[in-house]
């Protein structure tokens, strides 16, 4: 990841500032452990000092907790000093940001030692030291992601989220009625506005579904040959939503579980592969004969409980699971078959994929990409073979046996030694130290039920 060259760089900026002479600020962004996004906003004047020299920012924002305080167990505060590192602008990431009353832009930025190299615990260098094991090999990853999210109305219910008011009928929506055109209809304006949106930022957005509870919509991103790429989008895109709703009267959550008995938000990835001369790996007319795709299979199950971390991090997020909801609880796969953990789709042969379907939207895109592509490079070098493909309906065939409870998942995680090949152990520890805090904290709070059900009964 060496920095592009400074003309390069100053090309970039000097074309976008005369294509856009209104704009009057930027805001410079990079995405944080939980994938919040964080920065500074900039005047037009200075964007060439950025793209000459970067900017300054502790390396403390990556051992940020959910609440954005610094966990100081992660050694990356008080105990360097609150040390600045610097940051650097991603290449094609300059754009509008629709949404803005006073016209302004975004970069998006990654950090790097001040010496020039990478920061070790930015979670897109911790996917990008991933990427290059295939590189190693002459492999390609193409990937994609499917992001789903809950319009949810500005206005809470005893802190509780409520689905909006429709801007059509002035109804709320209270049945799942999944894939109905007419939901689409009801907030039409705001999702288009979110597809236009992402058009003019460069992000492949090319279509949005109803799922399956009120006011419960999927975002698909289309594939890019790039998977550092395809989680820019990503990251990106939940922030093109939460503005283009806000704009609407409307906010949105990205919650793995915002509604007791309703769907949970999954953010589920495809990835394919390709070798030197760009034909796909896994393709092939039967799927469960073709080595590479069962090795692959066999390498993201086999880590898969180690991984849960990344791709499950938050107390909340594993409220998500349930076989009515269609999250998966154990390690396997299957045919077009949309209850296990990794579903092949079978559609052209040409076209066969890997679809890992794990992961809540409330997953950092960068951390989940790492671990499943991690899983994919074991299986492929150690030629790991999986199991049986599950046909028919997997929760009634399978016991949960992935954790279930964050304490489970970080424990798994520190003692992998499959992890610790691909992940660097200093960002595991760091990763576990701020997730730790933060459930440490969670468990010393006392819950609305626990008031109910104790208070006065015992």
């Amino acid at each position: 990841m060496s920095v592009p060259p400074r003309a390069v760089q100053l090309n970039e900026a000097n074309a976008f500032l005369k294509e856009h002479p209104e704009v009057l600020y930027v805001d410079l962004l990079i995405a944080d452990m939980n994938g919040v996004v964080r920065g500074k906003r900039i005047e037009r004047t200075s964007l060439h000092k950025v793209y000459e020299k970067g900017i300054n920012l502790p390396a403390s924002l990556f051992a940020l907790d959910i609440n954005g305080s610094t966990v100081e167990s992660t050694g990356l505060g008080l105990d360097i000093g609150d040390a600045d590192r610097i940051c650097y602008p991603i290449p094609d990431t300059l754009c509008n940001e629709p949404w803005q009353k006073r016209p302004t832009a975004q970069l998006l930025m990654t950090m790097h030692e001040l010496e020039g190299e990478p920061f070790f615990a930015d979670p897109r260098e911790v996917l990008r030291q991933v990427v290059t094991k295939f590189d190693e090999l002459g492999l390609t990853i193409c990937a994609a992601f499917e992001l789903e999210f809950y319009l949810i109305d500005q206005e809470n219910v005893n802190g509780r989220p409520q689905p909006p008011r429709s801007p059509i009928s002035g109804k709320r929506p209270h049945s799942p009625q999944v894939y109905l055109l007419d939901d689409l209809d009801e907030y039409v304006d705001c999702l288009q506005d979110i597809l236009e949106g992402a058009k003019e930022q460069g992000i492949p957005a090319d279509a949005i579904v109803k799922e399956s509870a009120p006011a419960q919509f999927e975002v698909n991103l289309h594939h890019v040959a790039d998977p550092i790429k395809a989680c820019d989008y990503a990251v990106l895109l939940k922030r093109l939503i939460k503005n283009i709703a806000y704009d609407h009267e409307m906010d949105t959550t990205f919650m793995a579980k915002p509604y007791p008995g309703q769907a949970g938000n999954g953010l589920h990835v495809h990835i394919s592969i390709l070798d030197k001369d760009g034909k796909n790996i896994f393709a092939s007319e039967d799927p469960e004969q073709n080595a590479a795709l069962r090795h692959a299979i066999g390498g993201v199950l086999e880590p898969l409980p180690a991984q849960m971390a990344f791709l499950c991090p938050n107390v909340n997020s594993y409220r998500r699971f349930g076989a009515q909801f269609y999250v998966p609880n154990s390690p396997t796969w299957g045919l077009d078959n949309r209850t296990v953990a990794l579903r092949v789709p079978t559609g052209s042969a040409d076209a066969v994929r890997l679809e890992h379907r794990v992961a809540g939207a409330d997953a950092n895109p960068y951390l989940l990409m790492a671990a499943v592509l991690a899983g994919v490079h074991h299986g492929l070098v150690n030629k790991i073979a999986p199991g049986a493909p599950v046909e028919g309906n997997s929760y009634e065939q399978n016991e949960q046996s992935l954790p279930n409870n964050l304490r489970d998942a970080l424990r798994e995680l520190d003692d992998s030694e499959v992890m610790a090949k691909y992940i660097d152990p200093k960002y595991i520890d760091i990763f576990v130290a701020c997730k730790e805090s933060e459930l440490e904290e969670f468990e010393h709070s006392i819950s609305d039920l626990e008031y109910n059900w104790y208070l006065h009964t015992v």
